[in-house]
This record gives C-alpha cells, sequence and structure tokens, in this order.
C-alpha cells in the first residue's frame, strides 16, 4: 500500500490510496472499503471522494486530505516534540474518535471497525478527528451475538476473546478504543518492545497499574496530572472508564454509546455528580502533599465500583 497527495481539478487536496492488485487480500479490503464508506456520512469520519473500478489496472483509493497527521504522530510519533495536545485537547479527541464509533455501531446493519487504533485516526487542522482505514470493517447481522471469523487487526489493539475464540463482536471495537484511551493518557505506545517483557503490550501495563494503584506512574507528566486537581480528576475517571473497557470479560465492558456518554460528562465537569468521587480526589490530593505519590487502595477501589453499576449490554 501506498499513500499520494493529490489535487482534484476543482482545486480540493486530496490523499490517494493505492493498493496492490496483485494480493487478494488487497482487493478484498480495496472492495470493503468502498462499500462501506460510500454509505457512511459523519464530520468524525474521513470522507470518500471516489475510487477505480476493481478492474482497473490499479486499485485507487481517493479520500479528503486531513492535515495535521494521526494521533500517534503527536502521541509518541514524529510531532510528539510540538507538545500540541494538551489535555483538554487529548479529551476532545477521546470524544469525537467515540462518536465516531458509536455511529458505526448504530447504523443498520452495525459496523463494526476492527482496527480501531491510533495511527487510524486522523486530525485536522483543528485537531478534531477523523476515523478512517476501514478495510478490515465488517458488516453485523442484526440478529446474532457474535460473528465468527479469523481474527485481524493490529498487536496490541485485538480483543484478546476475538484473538482466542475467533468471536467478533461490537465490544472488540470497545476493547481496542480502551487502548487509545490509555495511549491518551499515557503518551506511550500500544506496543514497545524496549519495555519490561510483562509491560510491552500496554494494556497489560496499564490494568497492573491501576490495580497496583499507581496510575500516577501512567499518567504522561506533562499533562499537570500532578499539580491541576481538575486534570487529576478528569484523567482518573477516564483511566476508569479504560480500565471498564480492557475488562477480559466482555458483559463487563461498557457499550460504545456508554463510553461516549460518560467521556462527555467527564468533559463538562459533572464527574457523573458523584460526590464520593470528588471526595476521593480530594483525598488523594492529600497523600500527594504529603509526598506519597501512589492512590490509597480504597480510593481507587471505590472510585471504579462508583462508575461500574451501569448495566451492560452488546449493541
Amino acid at each position: 500500500m501506498q499513500n499520494f497527495l493529490g489535487i482534484l481539478k476543482d482545486g480540493r487536496t486530496v490523499a490517494v490510496k493505492r493498493l496492490y492488485k496483485n494480493s487478494y487480500k488487497s482487493t478484498e479490503q480495496f472492495m470493503n472499503e468502498v462499500k462501506i464508506l460510500s454509505g457512511l456520512h459523519h464530520q468524525n469520519l474521513v470522507t470518500l471522494y471516489g475510487s477505480t473500478a476493481r478492474s482497473s489496472r490499479e486499485l485507487l483509493l481517493v479520500y479528503e486530505f486531513v492535515a495535521n497527521g494521526t494521533i500517534a504522530d503527536h502521541l509518541h510519533g514524529p510531532r510528539s516534540r510540538e507538545n500540541a495536545l494538551t489535555w483538554p485537547l487529548r479529551l476532545s479527541i477521546a470524544i469525537e474518535t467515540a462518536n465516531a464509533l458509536a455511529y458505526l455501531h448504530a447504523v443498520e446493519p452495525p459496523i463494526i471497525h476492527r482496527d480501531v487504533k491510533t495511527n487510524n485516526i486522523l486530525l485536522d487542522g483543528g485537531f478534531h478527528v477523523k476515523v478512517g482505514d476501514f478495510g478490515l470493517s465488517r458488516l453485523f447481522p442484526l440478529d446474532v451475538t457474535h460473528v465468527s471469523t479469523v481474527p485481524q487487526g493490529t498487536p496490541g489493539y485485538v480483543d484478546p476473546v476475538y484473538y482466542q475464540c475467533y468471536h467478533l463482536t461490537d465490544k472488540s471495537d470497545v476493547y481496542s478504543f480502551g487502548v487509545v484511551l490509555m495511549e491518551l493518557i499515557s503518551s506511550k505506545q500500544a506496543v514497545d518492545l524496549s519495555r519490561s517483557k510483562d509491560e510491552i503490550n500496554l494494556a497489560n501495563m496499564a490494568l497492573k497499574l491501576i490495580q497496583r494503584c499507581q496510575l500516577d506512574e501512567l499518567v504522561d507528566p506533562a499533562l499537570g496530572f500532578r499539580s491541576n486537581w481538575e486534570v487529576r480528576c478528569m484523567v482518573s475517571l477516564v483511566a476508569e472508564l479504560a480500565f471498564r473497557c480492557l475488562q477480559p470479560d466482555r458483559e463487563m465492558r461498557p457499550s460504545i454509546k456508554e463510553v461516549l456518554e460518560t467521556l462527555r460528562v467527564i468533559e463538562k465537569g459533572d464527574y457523573n455528580g458523584d460526590k464520593m468521587v470528588k471526595e476521593n480526589m480530594i483525598k488523594e490530593e492529600t497523600y500527594l502533599l504529603k509526598g506519597e505519590t501512589n492512590f490509597s487502595s480504597d480510593i481507587m477501589t471505590d472510585s471504579w465500583k462508583s462508575s461500574s453499576t451501569t448495566p451492560n449490554t452488546s449493541g
């Protein structure tokens, strides 16, 4: 696959993706992406302008050009030194990405993206999200609980239940989005071979640190987690949400609709209207003032439970 920049006759700048036709897999992904994107219209999805025919000498997909790179570029890639992604921007990016996925899961028939990752989430000049790359996406029948299919996706993001049992559901996208949330919190890569053996996979690393009440060791220091009480509240609640998305038991994971609603509440600063959460944050601040950097086990457990009482359903 190759990507090019182009200009249409009407002056629009476009991105052109060329797939290698000598591969059956490439042809299949090409047809799949055309079929799915042709019927979708959402402000947080990349717009497909057109494509060549399947019988053409070359397989070309023409998209709107999204100028500001990917989330991965800004978090831990070539543009990370710009420090452009402040916490409010990261939370906004999370909300817009969840909004795009909620749209996909709500259309009929529902669409499972299957490759949700920071490299597939583009940012425009105003840092608004455009989710792309639908080559692995699947239409999901309305009358089934799962689709049995050979696991596909990117290491570090693939739902372990899908990987082990070949059962694809909407909760597979929720798991992948949980990894994206952990990346937004930590600025760490989903897979990093330079980390210790049990921390190569960010999802495993994050779950371990949270269970040990060591969230401060996961969060990117540049976000102001230790110095800004409001940021600390919001990051802690997003980490809690990501923790739920990454649960091994799919039934324990929230739907993407619930994820979106929770993120919007966090952004508003309402913190679910939960007095206990606010009191817990004050307790954590006291621990910091005493020079203790770890979360209290009781605090983290209470906070986890307080937002985990909404029944989960598969969409």
